[in-house]
């Protein structure tokens, strides 16, 4: 026998390497720390009173089955249909398939596309998660750049599609666009889903923050307009409780038997108690007002993290105003590196934020000018006194 002690991993795994998120955090979460870091939703408006009935009567109606294991739940399955009808869309239960949160959705459909060294398209910034679902194929990366009003290039989507490239998917968040903030526009998404159908490129559309909408004039995801090439992440985290880790897909109905198989091998059929209380909630019919109030509160504290950056910010800097989701992407005048930034923003004024280099598309323009605040998780004194301290930060330079 060898005399070494290294693991014969996988090539892919001894290359990992923590997230720019995980080592952050080791700084981040300090007692006393500021943190407009993490996508988290606020503790204090999750629908705890509801939940906790909805518990207690799955365990007093059904017990045995709630926990057991089970196969996806159908009566939540039409739950979802009808909270897709309110985004725009139009679907059938047996185009539904639900899973473990939209991260486990995301890393399904991974599955189901990619062979290793798979070419993928993404924009340029894009969220850290899905880039870590990539991992395991180790694929070849092109990206294309997103403007941050109208959201992603889609010229520049055809023009790698017409120079012969056939990606095997395309990642897009058409609102509340994690680390952007931007929403697509009308236009592009009408494009977008022409060029998918041209090219027959799928798509897959993360739509976490799509019942997170703050302005009068949502506009519909890209499910609305095509269903054969467009396959749509939602999730419960967002607007329930993410520890509940329950989300869904919709897509053709002959990938669900697919889908099913794949996650048999990944959890065998978990979740079938918080699948039961989501639906038990859905069914007492709290979650049209609970929306709402998220909707006013969250958009109060975007409101306050955007008056607070016109006030202290320099001149030069430019952000982003999102119309749904969590986060505002900035970007720093200067050659400003917000990795070192962090560092001196958490030991001088206790403040946190993540450095935009976190999103950048290894290979791709960098992003070490930018950062990306979240305004979901703190009141908004607090979110104006962190901008203040981050701007102090700025200021000394």
């Amino acid at each position: 026998m060898s005399g070494g002690t290294e693991l014969p991993l996988a090539g892919w795994a001894k290359e990992l390497q923590p997230s720019a998120i995980q080592d952050a955090l080791q700084r981040i979460l300090r007692p006393g720390v500021l943190s407009l870091a993490l996508g988290l939703p606020a503790e204090e408006l999750f629908p705890a009173q509801g939940l906790a009935e909805a518990a207690a009567r799955v365990l007093a109606e059904q017990p045995l089955a709630a926990l057991q294991y089970g196969a996806a739940l159908q009566p939540l399955r039409q739950k979802v249909v009808e909270l897709m009808a309110l985004r725009g869309v139009r679907c059938s239960p047996e185009q539904v398939f639900l899973t473990a949160g939209s991260q486990q959705a995301m890393s399904l459909l991974a599955r189901l596309f990619l062979e290793p060294g798979s070419t993928v398209l993404l924009e340029e910034r894009v969220y850290s998660g899905f880039q870590q679902v990539l991992e395991p194929f180790q694929p070849r990366r092109l990206t294309v750049g997103t403007d941050l009003s109208t959201g992603i290039d889609v010229d520049a989507v055809e023009a790698v599609l017409r120079r012969g490239e056939r990606p095997s998917l395309l990642y897009v968040m058409s609102d509340g666009h994690n680390p952007l903030g931007v929403r697509m526009s009308a236009e592009k998404r009408e494009r977008l889903v022409k060029v998918a159908r041209d090219y027959r490129l799928p798509i897959i559309e993360d739509d976490a923050y799509g019942l997170l909408q703050y302005e009068p004039d949502p506009l519909p995801p890209l499910r609305a307009l095509e269903s054969q090439w467009v396959f749509y992440l939602g999730s419960f985290s967002k607007i329930l409780a993410p520890s509940l880790r329950v989300g869904w897909l919709v897509v053709p109905e002959e990938l669900i038997h697919r889908l099913a198989t794949v996650k048999e091998a990944s959890d065998i059929d978990t979740t079938s108690f918080a699948q039961r209380v989501v639906l038990a909630f859905l069914e007492s019919g709290r979650l049209d007002a609970h929306l709402a109030r998220l909707r006013d509160e969250y958009r109060r504290r975007r409101d306050a993290l955007l008056g607070a950056l016109e006030t202290h910010f320099p001149s030069g800097a430019k952000w982003t105003r999102p119309s749904s989701g969590m986060f505002v992407w900035v970007e720093l005048p200067g050659n400003v590196d917000t990795t070192a930034l962090l560092m001196r923003a958490v030991e001088q004024e206790q403040v946190a934020f993540l450095p935009g280099q976190a999103f950048a598309v290894p290979g791709g323009p960098s992003a070490a000018h930018c950062l990306r605040l979240n305004f979901s998780h703190c009141e908004p004194d607090v979110l104006r006194d962190a901008v203040a301290r981050l701007a102090r930060v700025l200021r000394k330079g």
